[in-house]
């Protein structure tokens, strides 16, 4: 999946969690979740772009792992939310994505840390020990 794609698939998965808070309870409990989850479910993507104009494949690898992660809590609050705060057919299908996000990040993350590995060894002298 090329960058633009995972791009786009995480803005518009931010946007649908917003459209979901929105409905959420304007009680104590439904203003945490939906703080929390607003956050988290932007930040992936925040982070992703971060990681696309990264200064180093160190820097990349690194924000690349921290959208994994705001996307993985997403999943979390969504799970949370689910028949507990919020009966919806809305969340199903964004539990979904949180899922098969979390697997292209995951992927991605550990691409990037194996051209991290390989860029190091290539950069060693030709007599360095391992």
């Amino acid at each position: 999946m090329k960058g633009d794609d995972i791009a786009e698939r995480l803005l518009a998965f931010a946007k649908r969690v917003l459209r979901l808070c929105r409905q959420l309870p304007d009680d104590y409990a439904g203003k945490h979740v939906s703080r929390q989850l607003i956050r988290c479910s932007s930040g992936g993507g925040a982070n992703y772009e971060e990681a696309r104009g990264a200064e180093s494949l160190a820097d990349f690898t690194h924000k690349l792992a921290v959208a994994k992660k705001e996307i993985r809590e997403s999943l979390y609050w969504l799970r949370l939310i689910d028949g507990e705060l919020l009966q919806d057919e809305q969340l199903a299908p964004l539990i979904r994505e949180a899922r098969e996000l979390s697997a292209i990040l995951t992927t991605s993350v550990r691409t990037a840390r194996m051209r991290e590995k390989a860029v190091r060894k290539a950069d060693r002298p030709p007599n360095h020990r391992s």
